[in-house]
């Protein structure tokens, strides 16, 4: 079940080290894990050694160790299936809505570490001028919390599940016929037409795969609607706290 005009479509697939030492020659290729080309000829004498075992240290510092980042993820499909989907099709600038994405486990194993990347939220505009031609749609709320005894906040987004990766948050493993739902609270700052996609995986290294349980694609859909320019008429409750917003 999806709201707010979601629809899901078929997408392409991703998937993506090799360091060799033949003879007298270390060779680590264009895409090792560090991904910097290097072929050295190794002389006999212990000089060109120490040479060889410094520049070999740095380079292991530099690039983790040579470990790729997906070297503990098993590769491998799992199916799953979105059993909910919603977010307002009409909204109204300064609007606050709340995104929800629900992903059922329909495999027989465990996933590693369900993910959802989001996309829309954002749009990029072709101006040269700019610094960042990155402008927000929608906004992610801010929590009010206190870290340490002090005030803060943080994203009002799946909690705890914050990745390196761009719009993308993972909330671990799911056992087989588990529910897992990300939620985000947003506000709309930019008026006008939107869409908001997202694609659903199962691992952030591009191994571990999630597949639409019926059709086997890459689980996925998209939200649109449209921002209008006028902000709600907000009002206050009777209880003096809570914050009355009108439908758009």
């Amino acid at each position: 079940m999806q709201t707010g005009a979601a629809n899901h479509q078929p997408a392409p697939r991703d998937i993506g080290p090799a360091a060799r030492e033949h003879g007298s020659e270390l060779r680590l290729e264009a895409d090792a894990p560090c991904y910097v080309p290097l072929a050295l000829t190794v002389r006999r004498g212990p000089a060109p050694l120490v040479c060889l075992c410094s520049l070999a240290a740095a380079l292991a510092t530099g690039c983790g160790g040579g470990e790729r980042q997906d070297a503990n993820e098993r590769e491998a499909s799992y199916e799953v299936s979105i059993v909910g989907a919603s977010f307002p099709e009409r909204q109204r600038l300064a609007q606050t809505s709340e995104l929800e994405i629900t992903v059922r486990n329909e495999d027989s194993e465990t996933i590693p570490d369900l993910a959802v990347t989001v996309d829309g939220l954002q749009r990029r505009l072709d101006d040269r001028d700019l610094s960042d031609p990155n402008r927000p749609v929608f906004v992610v709320n801010g929590v009010p919390v206190e870290i340490g005894g002090h005030p803060d906040a943080k994203l009002a987004a799946p909690e705890g599940g914050q990745t390196a990766l761009v719009n993308t948050w993972a909330l671990g493993e799911l056992e087989p016929g588990a529910e897992r739902t990300f939620a985000w609270t947003v506000t709309a700052v930019e008026p006008g037409p939107f869409e908001v996609s997202y694609v659903v995986n199962a691992g952030l290294h591009g191994k571990a795969r999630a597949v639409e349980a019926v059709t086997g694609d890459l689980p996925h859909g998209s939200f649109q609607g449209t921002v209008t320019s006028r902000p709600p008429a907000s009002r206050i409750a009777a209880d003096g706290v809570t914050v009355i917003n009108p439908k758009p």
